[in-house]
Order: structure tokens, then C-alpha cells, then sequence
């Protein structure tokens, strides 16, 4: 089976994708494309995955670079290989020949690039990332780079839709106590269920510190087990592990 990359017309310049789990050497819950090391899958299947993705971005897998994602609002710069994981959950690069990547499985992948100026980001935000500002400190280090946030493109691929991602009120309230507007991304469910709409969160926020330009394609990660890992999915299934999907994005 061959991979699937989704691309974004408005990434086009920096070679980039949102991979799938097609193609990949994996099997059972983590069957196709797992590019997590984090996982229990075998340590040489994630390698050969993630020998894939390299080739497939015209790369040796020591250019595919990812960091230690742990929520936070915590973003590195990198000019080549890291000889350790450092914890953080955004990655910019200025160097022509790295790819700067990250793993989700429902969480927000976002991929950024100023074209101009050359230098292109990558983020994993989930809520917590996403309501603590990973997106605004990925943008911010880009800067530093010499990007221009007016010129930055910044695409949200595959990621949990506001249908499948059921919370609480305390969910709610996290956000609620931070900005009360925030309560328009959560929707009525059943009793006291409710529903957050975690992409057109991510949009808000990218919108709100005005780059050029800010999209979702519209993927559902839960909805969409042949071509998606999902963590909420495989809790819903009782399934032990579940695998990572990476995006990734060079010069």
C-alpha cells in the first residue's frame, strides 16, 4: 500500500504533508503508518515508518525531526538533527533540508510557513497546548527567524471534529475562565454532555494574532478509522495502544 499525503495548496513551496496511516508496516491496533515511538509498537516498525515519510519528503530519516510533546506551550528552533528529545510542542527552522514534524492522534497538527522570509513551523496543540498558546509561540519563534506573521500560511490538518469530541462542564469552564466568549465553540449534547469544536478553536486563535492566512482540511480523525489513528476512538474501543499520525513540513 502506497502512502497518502494531504497537502495544502496554501503550503505550496515548502514540501510538506499530513500523512495518513497508508502505507506504513505496522500491524494491529497500530496497522498502517505509525510514526510513534511513543506508542508499544515494535521500535523497527515505527523506524521503518518513519524511513518512509523521510524518503517520501526526499530526506534521510536523520533529517526528520520531532521533539518530546508534552502540551505545553514550549517551541525550539533547529538547524539540523537533535542529538537528545527535548520536550516541547512546537518546532521552527530557518534551514533548507530539515523537516520539523509532529505526532497526533486527534490532537490539532498545524503546520506553518512564510515563504518570504523562509522559515516554516510545525505544532501539536491539543486543547491544553492550544488554550496555553502553543500556536501564538510557534508564530512568535518564527519571528525571531525573520518570518513575518502577515506572510505566514498556517494549515490545521486531520484532527478531532466538534461531532465526535464529547466534554464535560469542567472542560468548559477551563476555557470559559480565561475568556467567557470562549463558550462559543462548545455546543449542547446530551445532559451535561457537550461538544467542543477544537479546529475552529485553533482558527480563532491563529486568526486572532493576524497571520496571512489560517485553514482546516477538514478531517476527522475519529470518523475516519481506515485512514486515521485516534486516541479517543481506541479508548471508546477498549483498545490497548492506538498509533500516531506525524505531519511534517521542509525547505
Amino acid at each position: 500500500m502506497t502512502l497518502e499525503i494531504i497537502t495544502d495548496p496554501a503550503l505550496q513551496g515548502a514540501k510538506h504533508g499530513f500523512f495518513t496511516r497508508s502505507g506504513g508496516a505496522s500491524s494491529g491496533v497500530f496497522a498502517g503508518l505509525n510514526c510513534g515511538y511513543g506508542s508499544s509498537d515494535q521500535h523497527d516498525v515505527v523506524t521503518i515508518n518513519r524511513e518512509r515519510v523521510a524518503a517520501a519528503l526526499n530526506l534521510q530519516p536523520d533529517r526528520l525531526v520531532g521533539v518530546h510533546q508534552v502540551h505545553s506551550a514550549d517551541v525550539i528552533a533547529v538547524t539540523g538533527p537533535l542529538s537528545n528529545a527535548i520536550k516541547a510542542d512546537g518546532i521552527v527552522t530557518a534551514t533548507p533540508g530539515v523537516a520539523i514534524s509532529v505526532l497526533t492522534a486527534d490532537c490539532q497538527p498545524v503546520l506553518f510557513a512564510d515563504q518570504r522570509a523562509g522559515v516554516i513551523g510545525a505544532a501539536h496543540a491539543g486543547w491544553k497546548g492550544a488554550l496555553n498558546g502553543i500556536l501564538e509561540a510557534t508564530v512568535r519563534k518564527m519571528e525571531t527567524l525573520g518570518a513575518a506573521r502577515a506572510n505566514i500560511a498556517a494549515v490545521i490538518g486531520p484532527t478531532i471534529s466538534q461531532r465526535n469530541y464529547e466534554v464535560g462542564p469542567d472542560f468548559m469552564d477551563q476555557f470559559t475562565q480565561v475568556n467567557p466568549e470562549y463558550s462559543r465553540f462548545f455546543a449542547d449534547g446530551k445532559g451535561d454532555r457537550l461538544h467542543f469544536d477544537l479546529p475552529a478553536f485553533g482558527l480563532h486563535r491563529l486568526q486572532q494574532i493576524g497571520i496571512g492566512n489560517a485553514s482546516w482540511t477538514r478531517h476527522c480523525t475519529y470518523a475516519d478509522p481506515d485512514r486515521f489513528f485516534s486516541y479517543r476512538r481506541s479508548v471508546h474501543q477498549k483498545e490497548a495502544d492506538y498509533g500516531r499520525l506525524i505531519a511534517a513540513i521542509r525547505l
